[in-house]
């Protein structure tokens, strides 16, 4: 009988062990590598979530201009993560019997607005909520005054345009092809049948009823003076985004302490009025084409090893944001940084989760030099890589600049007259 209590206690002790998030030192220790090591951000915070915990870890500053520290109440742009409140507005519209998941967009547009078909199949909120539409992951009208703030002037008539004059190019609900278009969509039309604006629809629903009191689009003047200062790749400070159309897709700010309790919520760690409708979120997944990856209603779910993370990134031209979760062992991570780079937090917050997920190795350092103003031109042009896929590349003095089709568009610094390499994420580009 002592044997077998034995055993039993080493197995729980193991599980116990599986299941725990670093200690805050060793937390510490990664920070302070990627920030003072591999210069990849100015400042990050983590927020952990343990069945009995919440703790928050910070390195770095506010602005490479202001040293003041960062902590869990710093205020962070979340980009794409604003997806899970939009899909979440959604899940309580449908358990209050609002909408339905199979309801066509066009039930709720205006009558003039022509939205596009494949043969008789219609786009409904599930096609958007799961990226399975067939709708571009942005719209081609988007053509920004400053691309520094790129959807600050897009308007509601142009999406509108958009969708009158668009054709998809694949069958509805058929292909996961994630859309920063249908997400803003999705928040535009969730907002038209509440008869509300979209700010206004994620604090009734959500961030009220949760006590995310800092977590908004529009921030007061206390909320300024604690948002962090965005920075790109060069670690250069940068305009911080409004996405007054498409704000569904990435318009939030918020910070580790507030997302930390919406994580709680989720995992059900605390209860709130939307418990349900976060239980029904997992429920209904699609594949995406990817292996051990599945898209439910906004999560992504990763499953390996008999285990799923349930997870969102996001990123604006100046920061990162990771939030993601693990039902079973009901812990839960939230990383932000102030920097925009590829490479620079989703491993740290997987790793967390899952230590059995690698953390990135530095990329090799790469030095640029200056190539004549005419070598440069010679490359300017469109790459088509395939019919719906090309890279453009543009020449701004001694500077060059690609643009893939429906993303931003990134500084290539050159090695020699014909290899590149991307500062913003490990790539290189040979002419």
């Amino acid at each position: 009988m002592k044997r077998f209590a034995l055993v039993v206690a080493l197995l729980l002790l193991a599980q116990s062990a599986a299941a725990q998030i670093l200690p805050d030192a060793e937390i510490r220790k990664i920070l302070a590598d990627r920030v003072d090591t591999q210069k990849k951000a100015v400042g990050i915070v983590v927020g952990v979530i343990e069945p009995s915990v919440r703790r928050v870890v910070a390195y770095g500053a506010l602005d490479a201009n202001d040293k003041r520290p960062l902590n869990g109440d710093t205020l962070f742009e979340i980009g794409s993560a604003t997806k899970v409140f939009t899909s979440l507005l959604l899940a309580d519209m449908v358990q209050r019997g609002e909408v339905a998941l199979s309801d066509p967009i066009a039930k709720f547009l205006p009558s003039d607005v022509k939205v596009p078909k494949r043969g008789e199949k219609q786009i409904t909120l599930l096609d958007l909520a799961t990226h399975t539409s067939g709708l571009p992951r942005l719209p081609s009208n988007l053509n920004p005054k400053d691309p520094a703030n790129p959807y600050a002037d897009y308007t509601v008539a142009q999406m509108y345009e958009f969708l009158r004059s668009y054709e998809l190019k694949r069958d509805i609900g058929e292909t996961y092809e994630y859309s920063n278009f249908g997400a803003g969509l999705l928040g535009h039309v969730l907002a038209l049948r509440a008869k509300s604006d979209y700010e206004t629809l994620v604090r009734t629903r959500i961030t009220a009823p949760l006590a995310m009191k800092s977590t908004a689009i529009k921030l007061t003047n206390a909320m300024k003076s604690r948002l962090a200062v965005g920075h790109n790749e060069e670690l250069k400070s940068v305009p911080n985004w409004d996405l007054p159309t498409l704000a569904g897709a990435g318009a939030l700010r918020s910070t580790a302490n507030d997302l930390l309790t919406f994580l709680a919520a989720n995992l059900g760690v605390t209860k709130s009025p939307l418990g349900v409708a976060m239980k029904s979120m997992l429920a209904t997944r699609r594949p995406t084409g990817a292996p051990n990856l599945e898209i439910a209603l906004g999560w992504h779910i990763t499953t390996a090893n008999d285990r799923q993370i349930v997870w969102h990134n996001g990123g604006t031209y100046g920061y990162r944001s990771y939030i993601g979760f693990d039902p079973k062992n009901r812990t839960g991570v939230v990383v932000l940084a102030n920097t925009f780079t590829n490479a620079g937090i989703d491993d740290i917050g997987q790793h967390l989760l899952n230590s059995a997920a690698p953390l990135l190795a530095a990329a090799k350092e790469r030095k640029a030099i200056e190539l004549d103003g005419k070598v440069l031109e010679g490359l300017v042009g469109r790459y088509a890589l395939s019919p719906d896929f090309a890279i453009t590349v543009t020449r701004d003095g001694s500077h060059l600049f690609i643009q893939a089709t429906g993303q931003a568009k990134f500084e290539a610094y050159p090695e020699n007259a014909t290899k590149f390499f991307l500062k913003v994420v490990d790539a290189q580009i040979t002419f």
